[in-house]
């Protein structure tokens, strides 16, 4: 594995049924409603292929082409394919939390890729500590967003947290780019 390559796994508890997780989940168009790193979304005719664009704290996009590899509802597993400035695949899965007793869900995003962008391929040595706390910092504000979209799903009403704004702070005020 070299410095271009890039391996992560994340473990998100929410409380909200696992087919209610899922299916927001599955909807990759409304990201950008209530992830503030997922700038853009646009998904293809075809229906199973997208573009994408992502900013973390880092002022750099990074722009992907995903197609879906694997959609399974009954599973809840979720798989694409990225190319681009990235290179491999991600994957969302997601479970009722404590065997289905407390009605949460346990979520696994994984994520396996090699840079391709030559400007990152060229920072890999001093950058991949910044690379890798980039996208902890995407995550961890991905889990803050959804659990917004959540719970204001839960109470019966629209409440999207929304991208961030021309300030660069995102819906808690956290700085981004």
């Amino acid at each position: 594995m070299g410095l271009n390559h890039y391996r992560f796994r994340s473990v998100w508890t929410l409380d909200a049924p696992a087919d209610t997780v899922h299916a927001v989940l599955e909807r990759v168009e409304e990201y950008p409603l209530w992830w503030p790193q997922v700038r853009e979304v646009h998904r293809w005719d075809d229906g199973h292929t997208g573009t994408a664009v992502f900013r973390s704290l880092l002022p750099y996009d990074l722009r992907v082409t995903a197609r879906a590899t694997h959609r399974d509802p009954a599973a809840r597993v979720l798989a694409i394919a990225l190319s681009g400035d990235l290179d491999g695949w991600a994957r969302w899965r997601t479970a009722p939390r404590d065997g289905g007793t407390t009605g949460g869900t346990r979520v696994l995003f994984e994520q396996e890729v090699e840079v391709r962008s030559p400007l990152l391929r060229r920072l890999a040595l001093p950058g991949r500590p910044l690379f890798k706390a980039n996208h902890t910092l995407m995550m961890r504000a991905g889990r803050r967003g959804l659990r917004r979209r959540l719970e204001g799903r839960h109470r019966g009403r629209s409440r999207t947290g929304g991208p961030a704004d021309r300030s660069g702070r995102g819906p808690e005020g956290e700085r981004f780019g």
